[in-house]
């Protein structure tokens, strides 16, 4: 108000870093909620976020419905913009486990946030008319975040490799993958980050520290999906391994990172006298080796090659299940 001039309509060219998230099978949540809890469920997640985001100096670009897009080095450069942008997604993926449990108070589903982000040269200005404007980034690397983005799984970072040389030095990674998205030319490399030292010190607890050794294997079936359909071919493997949040499955075939499986658990619980059964929706992660136990119990089985997915949706009653047989 100041500065009218600010208000002047067109944009110039800028390096920023963009982060991108979003909640992990939001929409399958909200068809079954009545539109007042809907509400309820992302004011306490915005607000939250809102707070992370604020205290590595991000400025949100806006909100579109469950999904959020900060900006990191526009209106305002500085050297660290990478690196901050980084920390503040660490700092959300933390700041999740308030989220839930302010959610679990309230007697609200849980919910799980991926993030994407990527570094590089947009368009940053006031774009609109004279009578309405708003301040925002257009260009390619405003879609590139968004498609890393979408790779991720609840609890997941996934950054691009521009924004990996920037931080390399102080970054920690649980690998790095391939990926080809659509609107791209050729594959593009991106990272999964676990962690950030020199002056921040924020590392995400790890899935794989939560896995259990099953005292028998469970034998279960799986299909593929791919792309929005699931496909006819039906798969036998076992969960040798499992948390709340993921498994470990021996399988004869070998799955490539990041495809979307449909698992089918029919389970007699002696403990219960049930049976339990239902479908896990999962995303298959990178490729672990597994440990001597698991080895050793698998040897005398054909299902040889370990598939290390994070579970997507999860039915309540098999959620339970899940919880009652990892608990410590």
């Amino acid at each position: 108000m100041e500065t009218p001039e600010g208000l002047k309509l067109g944009g110039d060219r800028r390096k920023v870093s963009i982060l991108m998230c979003d909640l992990r099978g939001f929409s399958t949540i909200s068809e079954k909620m009545p539109p007042e809890k809907v509400v309820e469920i992302l004011n306490i997640f915005l607000g939250t976020m809102t707070d992370a985001i604020a205290t590595y100096q991000g400025t949100i670009d806006e909100f579109i419905g469950d999904a959020i897009l900060v900006l990191f080095g526009a209106p305002i450069y500085r050297e660290d913009d990478a690196a901050r942008a980084v920390a503040s997604a660490i700092s959300m993926q933390l700041a999740m486990r308030s989220v839930n449990e302010k959610l679990t108070q309230q007697q609200l589903p849980e919910i799980a946030m991926g993030i994407g982000i990527n570094t590089g040269e947009v368009v940053a200005g006031n774009i609109g008319s004279q009578s309405r404007a708003k301040y925002a980034v257009v260009g390619n690397h405003v879609n590139l975040t968004a498609r890393i983005e979408s790779y991720t799984v609840g609890g997941q970072i996934l950054i691009s490799e521009a924004t990996y040389k920037e931080i390399e030095d102080i970054a920690k990674i649980n690998g790095s993958m391939e990926v080809e998205p659509k609107g791209v030319s050729h594959p593009i490399s991106i990272y999964d980050i676990c962690g950030l030292g020199g002056i921040y010190n924020l590392e995400l607890p790890s899935l794989s520290d939560s896995l259990q050794l099953l005292p028998t294997p469970i034998p279960i079936t799986y299909r593929i999906l791919e792309e929005k359909h699931l496909g006819t071919e039906m798969f036998e493997g076992e969960l040798q391994q499992l948390s709340p949040y993921g498994a470990e499955i021996f399988s004869d075939r070998d799955v490539p990172e990041l495809t979307n499986l449909k698992l089918h658990l029919q389970i007699y619980d002696q403990d219960q006298q049930l049976e339990i059964e239902g479908e896990i929706y999962a995303k298959v992660l990178k490729h672990q080796q597994p440990s001597q136990i698991v080895l050793e119990q698998v040897s005398r089985s054909q299902h040889i090659k370990p598939i290390y997915v994070h579970f997507t949706t999860v039915p309540n009653n098999l959620k339970d299940w899940i919880r009652q047989k990892t608990s410590c």
